[in-house]
């Protein structure tokens, strides 16, 4: 592998998985890429033994990386590392893979909060981070299979206002995988229409304990507060967001099989200690308190599942 283009997948779950699925389906025996997993515990077994299995629909494959493990001193320097952990675990992830992090490695986030950049910047100030979000349904349903549920899968990365040939070529190796990519130079109001779509969706679906079918017949208007309280945020800090962010944002979620609910809202249903509240809920609370906001109703949940967290504790 030591002259391939190495693409390093850390996380393996159901964002990590399916779109790292169809990467190392694409370049299995590929002279020119090389797709590696980084993994733990019993999942990284099931890869390792039998490769990772990946559902959509009545479609399913198994796809075989170059590498699965749990060691980065396996790895080598890698040109992409594309970070698919919970926000909670990004701080660690980041230190396990700093031997594989060289002058041209691509780090690319994906996690559901905006301050990744900012957050991994405290550990690597000369690192290129690219802004990034997805739209996908998606989980981990057991040690080495994957399931995509939904009928939305597409990814946006970029640096803000720059487009580059290193951006260009990861935007090809992404769309010849099959992976419903986009580079824009264009990204930070890209990123913050996803967190205004997943922080209200997030939130709500974890304090009222319902999937987002239900939520919108029962409390569509509680939503339409979310939205409008982030979206102030986002505009106090100078992000360009569509004026019709808000019927987008319900058309979106309409559009999702009615069953579909969030990953946070899985984690208080888990009793998971470890939930995303505090960079999915909290954030929006505390910048708005920085920048003389009221956000009334993110208050009021933010403090009810903060409770909810401490009990879990």
């Amino acid at each position: 592998m030591k002259n391939k283009i190495k693409i390093v997948l850390v996380g393996i779950g159901g964002v990590g998985g399916y779109f790292g699925g169809l990467l190392a389906k694409k370049y299995r025996n590929s002279d020119e890429v090389a797709v590696i997993f980084v993994a733990r515990g019993e999942h990284l077994k099931q890869i390792q033994k039998n490769g990772l299995k990946v559902i959509k629909g009545s479609d399913e494959f198994i796809a075989k990386p170059a590498l699965a493990t749990d060691n980065a001193n396996d790895i080598g320097i890698a040109d992409f590392i594309i970070f698919c952990t919970k926000n909670y675990d990004l701080e660690a992830a980041i230190a396990q893979l700093k031997p594989c992090i060289g002058e041209k490695t691509s780090l690319l986030p994906l996690l559901n909060g905006v301050d990744a950049v900012e957050r991994i910047k405290k550990y690597l100030p000369n690192a290129t981070i690219l802004q990034a979000c997805v739209y996908i349904v998606s989980e981990l349903k057991k040690a080495g299979v994957i399931e995509n549920s939904g009928n939305i899968q597409t990814l946006y990365f970029g640096l803000e206002q720059e487009i580059n040939d290193q951006l260009l070529l990861f935007e090809k190796l992404l769309k010849d995988a099959h992976i419903e990519a986009s580079c824009s130079k264009n990204i930070l109001s890209i990123v913050w229409e996803k967190f205004i779509f997943i922080s209200a969706t997030a939130t709500a679906t974890a304090y009222f304990d319902t999937c987002i079918g239900a939520l919108l017949k029962e409390n569509q208007t509680v939503v339409l507060k979310l939205i409008d309280e982030v979206t102030q945020i986002a505009l106090a800090k100078g992000i360009k967001i569509d004026p019709q962010i808000a019927e987008k944002t319900l058309d979106k979620l309409k559009k999702l099989p009615y069953q579909t609910t969030t990953s946070m809202h899985r984690d208080y249903k888990n009793l998971n200690s470890q939930i995303e509240v505090m960079s999915l809920t909290g954030f929006v609370v505390t910048e708005g308190q920085s920048l003389n906001i009221e956000t009334p109703v993110y208050k009021e949940m933010y403090e009810k599942l903060m409770s909810i967290k401490i009990n879990i504790l």
